[in-house]
């Protein structure tokens, strides 16, 4: 059986079971990091030596990272839906997965932490600003995708939806202006409907 470690109000680990969700993967989830503590644990390390979540082990397939474990199980347990047959189509899936991590990500992370994880006595405005304003434009980015496209890597549903809509939850429920992005805001709401989003990704922030 699937074992996943990972705490739910981890945004990484949201990621996952929304995915082991659509592919109806039997599976365990064990908690793990920050108040649960585990990762630091040598034989956690063992698994996974940068101490975080989420981990996976599929029957001995052991893998961290989680946009490589969405790539995984859906080559595994849902080519053809999660994840596309064609290669042409599983690059563009692979491309917005890599801007989730390496455009979204780098802006959404101070915002967060800064609002939600500091004592406003202890928060870096400029730090707060500068991701909010990389954030904006990455979204516009996304927002003019969407405008041709029914899903974020084409028309259908893939992970690169559960990569980017975990991330787009989270700023959505950030206490900011949100510009509006209508298109963005649009593809947003037909995925928030499906009931493993419901399922495995809060709408709260902790």
């Amino acid at each position: 059986m699937l074992k996943v470690w990972g705490r739910r109000n981890s945004v990484n680990v949201q990621k996952v079971l929304w995915c082991v969700d659509e592919l109806g993967i039997e599976h365990q989830r064990v908690d793990a990091g920050m108040e649960f503590g585990v990762t630091r644990e040598q034989w956690y390390l063992e698994m996974n030596p940068n101490g975080l979540v989420p981990t996976i082990d599929d029957d001995g397939v052991v893998l961290w990272e989680s946009n490589a474990i969405l790539r995984y199980l859906a080559a595994r347990y849902g080519a053809g839906r999660l994840w596309p047959s064609d290669l042409p189509s599983c690059a563009k899936v692979d491309m917005w997965m890599d801007w989730q991590l390496g455009t979204v990500m780098p802006g959404l992370n101070p915002v967060f932490l800064g609002l939600v994880r500091t004592p406003p006595e202890k928060r870096d405005l400029g730090a707060i600003a500068a991701g909010e304003l990389r954030m904006r434009k990455a979204f516009e980015v996304l927002d003019r995708s969407l405008a041709n496209s029914e899903y974020v890597a084409g028309s259908s549903f893939t992970v690169a939806d559960i990569a980017v809509g975990c991330a787009v939850n989270r700023w959505y429920l950030i206490e900011i202006q949100h510009p509006p992005f209508p298109n963005l805001l649009k593809w947003f709401e037909r995925v928030k409907d499906r009931p493993a989003f419901h399922s495995n990704v809060p709408l709260e922030l902790s």
